[in-house]
């Protein structure tokens, strides 16, 4: 289709979106997290799009795409843009934010979604009770409604380290990336700007009635809430679920590993057919756990 480095735009009802579509095949839409953008998938993007079509948009206030000036939805955002495309039924393939934009999707907007792939999120309503995560989600929300962007930096850093390690034990240029992202996207706002998200609600009962295929693939080194979430998801779903973690990897691991990530999805996506037949569906469903590392996966 086209160049992965090339950006289109789509005129949506409040403003441009901004997205990647290159590839044939298979629809498979990278959704990024929070206050980054569709750059968080370089990595992805060239073997995923060897055999499949890869779209990956800029959520409305992220990246190239325009802020709201309404009342706005995400899942209805992208639900607009894979109209606009004629693409669908996707699999929707969320990291964070990105991975509760895709199960509102499911839930919204069903007849656009054919599986769903969940980094690190659970739903769009998360749950934390771990000290750690409690402890800089106050931070970070903290620092940002303060306006000092310096120290939400750094706190937004500490989810690519996670809870387990330093700094100094995580790729300088992971960290640096992650964080050239926050910053352009934090700059597009203005402190005490109008919050025009509405959320959907009720996500964690109404998951049960998501009947397509779910694979959550975890940072292993995450805060447990994240992980927890994750794995809830996959048990949660009517459709069939399964959770995998990478080794030496936190809540980027798409950004830390990309080959073994991309390998899990590729593995996933070549039995979706199997998985995603009536007779799965109807049959007794059995979620699977298991961890990768180096590209090789046990359990």
């Amino acid at each position: 289709m086209t160049d992965a480095s090339q950006v289109f735009t789509f005129a949506s009802d409040d403003g441009p979106l901004a997205y990647g579509d290159t590839g044939t095949g298979l629809p498979l839409v990278l959704l990024h997290g929070g206050f980054t953008d569709r750059r968080m998938w370089r990595d992805l993007v060239p073997p995923l799009s060897a055999h499949h079509r890869v779209i990956t948009p800029d959520a409305r206030g992220h990246g190239a795409s325009a802020n709201a000036s309404k009342p706005f939805r995400f899942t209805d955002d992208l639900a607009a843009l894979l109209r606009h495309l004629d693409t669908g039924p996707a699999v929707l393939i969320g990291m964070s934010m990105g991975g509760g934009i895709a199960v509102d999707t499911a839930l919204e907007h069903p007849d656009l979604v054919r599986g769903l792939v969940v980094s690190n999120v659970g739903t769009s309503e998360p749950e934390f009770t771990d000290p750690w995560t409690k402890d800089s989600v106050t931070r970070y929300y903290g620092a940002l409604m303060a306006g000092d962007i310096e120290t939400w930096l750094d706190v937004a850093a500490e989810a690519v380290v996670g809870p387990y390690r330093t700094t100094d034990d995580v790729d300088a240029g992971l960290v640096r990336r992650v964080r050239e992202m926050n910053r352009e996207t934090v700059s597009k706002h203005t402190l005490g700007e109008t919050d025009w998200h509405v959320p959907v609600t009720d996500t964690w009962a109404r998951a049960a009635t998501i009947t397509v295929p779910v694979l959550a693939v975890n940072g292993a080194l995450d805060a447990p809430d994240f992980i927890a979430m994750a794995e809830r998801l996959t048990t949660t779903v009517a459709g069939p679920g399964r959770a995998l973690s990478i080794e030496g990897t936190a809540h980027y691991a798409a950004m830390e590993q990309p080959e073994t990530f991309a390998k899990l999805v590729l593995e996933w996506l070549e039995a979706l057919e199997a998985l995603d037949t009536p007779e799965a569906s109807q049959g007794e469903r059995r979620p699977e756990n298991g961890r990768a590392e180096s590209g090789s996966r046990e359990g």
